[in-house]
């Protein structure tokens, strides 16, 4: 993605793309560059400063920058052409087709770090020899291994150190300092004293302590990386159900296809069977069902009619409609949450790492120290060649290395551990967050309950009346349907057997004309009271026989009570929220011992509760599409593996087999990495504490500090990987 000039602006002018928010503008562009707490820093405050800005954020993990304007479309110009004078590259950002900007950068990361790992391992070797040949190895060979070892190093420095060396000379740039300075001044120095004891036959090299110091900044970089990375899949996954493309009905009544961002609030659409909604609408002519999961959550399909509204994401089942847009496509529900997910995610990536705290402080303590470590030498000691190697020493044995590995190799380690217990961690900071979680919200259907309808009153009934109705369901791939199917068993189907949209079944048995439906089809009155009053049902008749009912209930999970009773041992309160009717709701709250639940819930309702709720830092547990806004909002989240992919995108954790009791396994490892990331905290402060004073009194030279620094890493990751004792 090249940074926009004048000639990209003409063909891709950002003011196509801004919208309306009330009396503001809004405009999404894809930020790329942006690496840390201070890009976002630099690329909001800038923009802040502009008068006609009103609001900037800038999501690191999905790189969408979100900016709120007033002032005419064209001024989305100027902020594009702002962020570029920042440093960044800025264009539109269209999900349909953005790519994942972190992977380019994994690969560039990983890349260096074997490019690291093969120079230090070389480099080593031929620095053993030397060491082991100390006192009988004559000049000549040890100058020559010497240059051996620069003549791998300095590519391998130079290729491997980019990463490090654009970020120190971006912030340079800038006026600034990240902890990439201090990094890249050591390498350089390092590098450049070895050449220099090289030309003049005297003294050591370093060579190996620059590429072993950048080998392991790289793993740390890398892992780091890999798992900001992940975060950001969900709101780019939820834009690819946005359908991309409308059939618009012209005032002649011809259909032409056009990109759904085309589509304006009053455009009739014509939407046809197994197409998706491309934006809001409202039905004008036509009826049938549709996949309304994304609004309800419930698997059902959902009857149509004229003057119903739909939604965009939303599944056309059956039968042609003749709609009426009711919003554009950057307005539709589906934009619209998948906003609310991106802004979960935002509200995620705004958590600040302890150890990026600590990392601020970084380059100016080191750089500090570092220059009166020389000036002190060379003032006391009067001797700049041992104030030289001794600042260089302090460089690289400050380096954060244990520090930037304690969280990442905690992580890395509970997930492969939790992996092999089913669980798929995917959010590198969900463990530290899943640890402090204080409330349990589970929704029901899919999650609590097999999201699998089943007859619940075979008893009630008569073989022959179930098989005849079995007849009719073995034709259908409806739910219900299914349910019947599966009580009856094998058998054959009728004859003539035609799916009513919206109503139900039909079809001939022994000559006689037999129907299987819905309450208002079969023309039914439904139950208004009992204890299955608000079950799921269905209608049996055969010819003008009185109807026959089904009633359907979807069952529980069997480890479900279990699951709920560990959560709550280990201190979590424990609630349901659910879009389901209150009748079922309040039912399986009932069994399962849950005290709270709400039901008939939309996404926005959910959200609400769950911020109404943030003080308990709230775990979320659902599986449904309308589930991910609140798997997003959530403090944490876990979603089950038979989820929605929206739902696996958005959720921290995926449960791998639909195993509930692996949620409070999920719960005992995150509090025990949380100990662990602490303890790697607790000794990268004593490494620096006792390895720093030795460094500035010249007891350590960069070689020893190189080593020392790698064997601060060894220590926190052998820490880490005590999670793997259960």
């Amino acid at each position: 993605m090249a940074p926009l000039d004048a000639a990209n602006l003409r063909g891709n002018d950002p003011s196509a793309f801004v919208r309306s928010e009330g009396d503001a503008k809004a405009l999404d562009l894809a930020v790329e560059g942006a690496r840390c707490a201070g890009c976002i820093s630099k690329i909001e405050g800038g923009l802040n400063e502009m008068e006609s800005v009103k609001h900037a954020r800038l999501n690191l993990s999905t790189g969408r920058l979100a900016v709120t304007f007033t002032g005419p479309d064209s001024e989305a110009r100027r902020i594009v052409e702002k962020v570029r004078s920042l440093g960044y590259a800025a264009t539109p950002f269209q999900p349909e087709t953005g790519e994942d900007p972190g992977k380019s950068e994994e690969k560039r990361l990983l890349r260096a770090m074997a490019v690291a790992g093969f120079a230090t391992a070389n480099v080593m070797l031929l620095s053993v020899s030397v060491w082991a040949g100390e006192g009988e190895m004559d000049f000549g060979t040890r100058q020559l291994l010497h240059w051996i070892s620069a003549m791998i190093a300095l590519p391998a420095a130079i290729y491997s150190g980019r990463p490090f060396f654009e970020s120190a000379l971006r912030a340079l740039k800038a006026k600034s300092l990240n902890m990439d300075v201090p990094i890249s001044l050591a390498i350089c120095l390092a590098m450049g004293l070895s050449f220099y004891e090289l030309l003049i036959g005297h003294g050591d090299a370093y060579f190996d302590a620059a590429v072993m110091l950048l080998f392991f900044l790289l793993i740390g970089r890398y892992l780091d990386s890999r798992l900001r990375a992940k975060a950001g899949q969900a709101a780019r996954q939820l834009a690819a159900l946005q359908a991309s493309v409308a059939h618009r009905i012209g005032a002649d009544g011809t259909v032409k296809a056009v990109p759904a961002r085309e589509i304006a609030p009053g455009d009739r659409l014509l939407v046809a069977a197994g197409d998706r909604m491309p934006v809001d609408a409202v039905i004008l002519e036509g009826c049938g069902q549709a996949d309304a999961s994304l609004v309800t959550g419930e698997t059902r399909p959902v009857e149509l009619s004229p003057g119903d509204a739909v939604y965009s994401g939303m599944v056309n089942l059956t039968g042609t409609l003749t709609v009426k847009a009711t919003a554009a496509r950057e307005d539709s529900l589906l934009a619209e949450i998948a906003r609310l997910v991106e802004a979960g995610e935002q509200n995620r990536s705004s958590y600040v790492r302890l150890a990026d705290r600590a990392a601020r402080l970084y380059a100016p303590v080191v750089h500090t120290l570092a220059a009166l470590t020389l000036i002190g030498w060379i003032v006391i000691g009067n001797d700049p060649r041992a104030g030289i190697l001794n600042a260089i020493a302090v460089l690289i044995i400050t380096c954060p290395c244990a520090l930037a590995l304690a969280v990442p190799a905690v992580q890395i380690v509970a997930c492969g551990r939790l992996y092999r217990e089913g669980v798929l961690v995917k959010s590198g900071d969900a463990l530290e967050r899943l640890a402090t979680a204080r409330r349990a919200i589970f929704d029901k259907t899919g999650t609590l309950t097999l999201g699998k309808p089943k007859l619940l009153n075979p008893h009630a009934l008569r073989p022959e009346t179930i098989e005849l109705a079995a007849k009719l369901a073995r034709s259908s791939r409806h739910p219900v349907s299914r349910a019947v199917a599966d009580a009856a068993g094998m058998g054959d189907t009728a004859k003539d057997v035609r799916e009513v949209p919206g109503g139900g079944l039909e079809g001939v048995v022994d000559g006689r004309r037999v129907r299987f439906g819905s309450a208002g089809w079969i023309g039914a009155d439904s139950e208004t009271s009992g204890p299955q009053a608000h079950a799921m049902e269905a209608w049996l008749q055969v010819e003008d026989q009185a109807p026959v009912r089904f009633v359907f209930s979807d069952a529980v999970r069997s480890d479900a009570r279990d699951m709920i009773a560990a959560v709550e041992a280990r201190g979590l309160e424990t609630e349901l929220l659910s879009g389901d009717r209150s009748g079922p709701v309040e039912a399986v709250a009932r069994e399962l011992g849950i005290g709270q639940a709400q039901a008939e819930l939309k996404p926005q309702e959910k959200i609400a509760r769950i911020e109404a709720l943030a003080g308990d830092n709230p775990l979320m547990v659902g599986d449904g599409i309308n589930d991910a806004p609140a798997l997003a909002a959530a403090h944490v989240s876990i979603s089950m593996g038979s989820a929605a992919e929206i739902s696996r995108s958005a959720a921290d954790l995926v449960i791998q087999g639909d195993r509930l009791s692996a949620i409070p396994t999920a719960i005992d490892v995150a509090r025990a990495s949380r100990r662990r990331v602490f303890e790697n905290f607790a000794l990268a402060a004593i490494y620096n504490c006792i390895a720093v004073p030795l460094a500035v009194f010249g007891f350590v030279t960069p070689l020893v500090a190189a080593i020392a620094m790698s064997g601060s890493s060894i220590l926190v990751t052998g820490n880490a990987m005590r999670l793997l004792r259960k």
